[in-house]
């Protein structure tokens, strides 16, 4: 298997030391940086004339940077590929120049059901929070709808179900193999009312949630945003979470918005600010399917 000549980590990547050991096999020349580029004219100068980069969800890559890096042959982003259009590599000119762009999915999900588990479990006991309801209650029987319904959302869906739960979805497409096993499409309107939680789950910079939506939804709920960023429109989401009745959660800051320090304190607003989904086992899976991928690169060339 061949060797990229240069690869330079442009900022801090996260990678677990035996997997930046590892690096060693690929590259001839590694090159390390712990700290974000200030400006784009910074991040060209860390490229320089490497032949392979590897970058997390931030600093941006456009077109500006990559036209600049002549050598560049190979982006491995460390993060999530959700599509083109939420990725922060400009993987529409990469393509038109030859250069190839890998990303990953699916290492953090199971971090991000159990935190939904431990939201849910403490909302509605009372655990250390004002309970949900006059008495404590369990999961089972409580009607919980997912919208967006990927592999993070599904994992949820099945746990909560073997709790007990009544699961509704609203995607893209049916789902058949969860129809099977008891789980059901709704169009939104009906999910949104009908549903005690609401589940969000959606890609990155997808925004589904507006005020038509909020009134749907209605009062008394309990909303769970589990996506990397929003999932609602701000102004109707802060309207929403107002009314006392309602709880809302999410595991980070950016999945509240920019809402967040008007929030932040409200007592029906739990955020702890910790990514769910980065935890040891997350970091292994996330170096592990780097690696595959850098190696599937360079066994094309």
């Amino acid at each position: 298997m061949k060797k990229f000549r240069k690869l330079v980590e442009v900022g801090p990547i996260g990678l677990q030391p035996w997997a930046e050991e590892k690096l060693n096999d690929y590259a001839s020349e590694i090159i390390r940086f712990d700290t974000l580029p200030e400006s784009e004219e910074e991040l060209v100068e860390r490229i320089g004339d490497a032949d392979a980069i590897l970058v997390r969800t931030l600093p941006l890559v456009p077109a500006s940077v990559l036209s600049r890096c002549s050598e560049l042959k190979y982006v491995g982003m460390c993060c999530s590929l959700y599509s083109k259009e939420s990725a922060n590599v400009d993987i529409d000119y990469a393509e038109k120049h030859g250069i190839t762009v890998y990303g990953i999915r699916d290492y953090g999900d199971k971090g991000v059901t159990e935190f939904v588990v431990y939201a849910l479990v403490r909302i509605l006991h009372g655990y250390d929070w004002p309970m949900w309801r006059k008495r404590p209650q369990e999961i089972t029987g409580l009607k919980i709808g997912f919208v967006g319904f990927g592999t993070s959302g599904q994992m949820t869906a099945r746990l909560l179900k073997e709790m007990g739960a009544e699961i509704t979805y609203y995607a893209r497409s049916v789902k058949e193999d969860c129809e099977n096993e008891g789980m059901h499409y709704q169009a939104l309107p009906e999910l949104l009312e009908q549903s005690e939680v609401v589940i969000t789950c959606l890609n990155k910079g997808v925004i589904l949630l507006h005020e038509e939506e909020f009134r749907h939804l209605g009062n008394g709920k309990i909303m769970i945003n589990t996506s990397i960023g929003p999932a609602s429109d701000m102004a109707a989401l802060k309207n929403w979470i107002s009314d006392g009745s309602n709880i809302f959660v999410s595991d980070t800051a950016g999945g509240v918005g920019d809402i967040y320090q008007d929030v932040k304190g409200w007592k029906n607003v739990l955020c702890p600010d910790v990514s769910a989904g980065m935890t040891e086992e997350a970091y292994d899976l996330m170096s592990k399917k780097v690696l595959d991928n850098i190696e599937k690169k360079l066994t094309a060339m």
